[in-house]
């Protein structure tokens, strides 16, 4: 804690003022009595954020930028309003019996007292500034309730009538992006979409209404929507938030915007396009506390995890990943890179986009717009001396030439195929026009994935099936399985979080044999299973009989490998 640093030589030392300005401001301060800060911010030559980046250095309290800040509605309730606007203070995040709170002065014993009287919890300040917490004072004790209840609170005529919701004035439109209600709704969206762990938001324009469904462990559903009238002003504050063309509705567009929730920074990405109805909209919710996972954590069996920690050791070949959009690729190429990642090694990844910042790994963004694509961008990668190169996709012939490239000339290097299984990697790279000779030298491994439901732990069950549908799942014994009742905490599905499950296909000399052959899918997939490979469906029913997801999802996910009927 720095407690003889003085505001003059902080704003000196940072560059933010000169030497004329702090003078003339001093000079002021002592003539009007006001406090040296105010008139800095008054003469706009600091800020508001400028002032309370010092206070944190001073105190050791933790700055936060309220601007994007969600903040939970529940909450908002614990210190009222009367309280909140008396002392600047806003309550940010609860952790068991400690309250985090906002405040413009986080010295004020006498506010932190009678927040901690009134509440009867530990309170630990954070320092925001005066102009943001007097707006997220307005917007959340102005229009307190859930989703449905902000939304019918909103005068109808205020926003437009269903005809001219395509045809409302650019400047009325610019002017409801700051109304009040629409960033409540639209923070409500987000914060409900957060609290239910779901993936993507879907907001679906139809002729007579608007549909928002929420992805919540793979599986879409649909959730409270607003009126009709509302949906302009909600698209027009979701482009403003992640920098789109609040006029342009003919074309797709794509965007991005960052928000902090409690003590988790989201990456939410945008992506438009123009329906017959209106822009159909879709938000992308990237948690980067839960796409850090442990290798251990991602749901490999005992069997396969041996395997493949000795197979992502290996000095030299590449490893591929495989499996439909959206079935946990990248979250697998981040723990791997993460297990073997050390002091002693370069690790540099080419990603479209980086999702997750990974200590000690140099990380690169595609560009295309700078001419950085993943051929170009690993190409640059050769040259920067890496021990392992993670490529985020390999989506064409000259990505693929050169990393097996890498391979052949002493680098280890990860990436990711979109293939339904894992011999199928081999097929695809050999179809992209890369020689099989080539495939057969630098391939050590493939591992295919899915995502299957946890099946709720609050609600889980034992039940019975018949003998036969047993057999036919390739379950010989005649056990008890498990299934979800529903209940709140899983929101009546009877499930809850997802886990991985996985087919590991190393390549041993029969396989590059038969690679080397142009040898057909079936005989490559034959070979594989005779070498040990368990096969995604197999992998899906050691998890059913170990009752952590039900028969029925395992034959959804992996429907394509049999033909069970329940």
């Amino acid at each position: 804690m720095k407690q003889k640093l003085s505001i003059e030589k902080y704003l000196l030392e940072q560059g933010i003022i000169t030497e004329t300005q702090l003078k003339q401001a001093q000079e002021e301060a002592k003539e009007t009595e006001a406090p040296l800060e105010k008139v800095l911010i008054k003469h706009g030559f600091i800020t508001e954020e400028d002032f309370a980046n010092f206070l944190s250095d001073k105190t050791g309290i933790p700055y936060i930028d309220l601007t994007n800040y969600l903040i939970d509605p529940t909450l908002i309730s614990i210190i009222p309003e009367e309280i909140a606007r008396k002392h600047l203070v806003i309550p940010l995040f609860r952790i068991k019996d400690t309250l985090t709170v906002g405040m413009v002065n986080p010295q004020d014993i006498f506010a932190l007292d009678e927040v901690r009287t009134k509440t009867s919890l530990r309170i630990e300040p954070a320092i925001v500034t005066e102009k943001a917490l007097k707006n997220s004072l307005d917007q959340y004790y102005s229009l307190k309730g859930t989703f449905n209840e902000v939304a019918e609170s909103v005068d109808k005529e205020r926003f437009g009538s269903l005809e001219a919701r395509e045809d409302l004035e650019l400047k009325r439109l610019k002017e409801a992006t700051e109304e009040a209600p629409v960033i409540r709704l639209v923070n409500l969206m987000i914060f409900d979409a957060i609290k239910q762990r779901a993936s993507d938001i879907h907001i679906e324009p139809e002729e007579q209404k608007v549909r928002v469904r929420f992805r919540i462990d793979g599986v879409l559903r649909e959730v409270n929507s607003p009126p009709i009238h509302l949906y302009s002003p909600i698209i027009s504050r979701i482009k403003v938030m992640s920098d789109l063309n609040i006029a342009e509705r003919r074309v797709p567009q794509d965007g991005r915007f960052q928000i902090r929730f409690e003590e988790r920074l989201i990456d939410i990405r945008v992506s438009t396009i123009p329906t017959i109805y209106g822009e159909n909209v879709v938000l992308r919710l990237l948690d980067r506390q839960s796409l850090f996972l442990g290798l251990s954590e991602l749901g490999f069996s005992e069997e396969v995890f041996a395997v493949y920690k000795e197979l992502i050791k290996m000095p030299h070949g590449i490893i591929l990943v495989t499996g439909p959009t959206g079935s946990g690729k990248t979250t697998t190429l981040y723990a791997s890179l993460s297990s073997i990642n050390s002091a002693e090694k370069n690790v540099i990844t080419i990603e479209d986009p980086v999702e997750y910042k990974l200590p000690l790994i140099r990380q690169t963004q595609v560009n295309p717009k700078a001419g950085i694509t993943f051929a170009n961008g690993l190409r640059s990668i050769l040259r920067q001396d890496p021990d392992i190169i993670m490529v985020g996709e390999i989506r064409d012939l000259p990505t693929a030439e050169i990393a097996i490239q890498a391979a052949l000339t002493g680098h280890l290097v990860f990436s990711t195929l979109h293939t339904n299984d894992a011999p199928s990697a081999i097929t695809r790279l050999i179809d992209m026009g890369v020689e099989p000779f080539l495939v057969s030298s630098s391939l050590i491994g493939v591992v295919a994935q899915r995502l299957v439901r946890f099946i709720c732990p609050n609600c889980k069950e034992e039940y019975y099936v018949q003998d036969e549908i047993l057999h036919k799942a390739g379950i010989k014994e005649h056990i008890p399985l498990a299934r979800g009742k529903g209940c709140g905490e899983c929101m009546g599905t009877g499930y809850k979080g997802r886990l991985g499950i996985f087919e590991l296909m190393c390549l041993d000399e029969r396989i590059r044999q038969l690679t080397i052959n142009k040898a057909p899918l079936d005989d490559l997939r034959k070979a594989a299973i005779s070498s040990g490979m368990k096969t995604l469906r197999e992998d899906g029913i050691n998890k059913v009989k170990k009752k952590l997801t039900t028969l029925e999802e395992a034959i959804r996910v992996t429907g394509e490998y049999g033909d069970i009927s329940l």
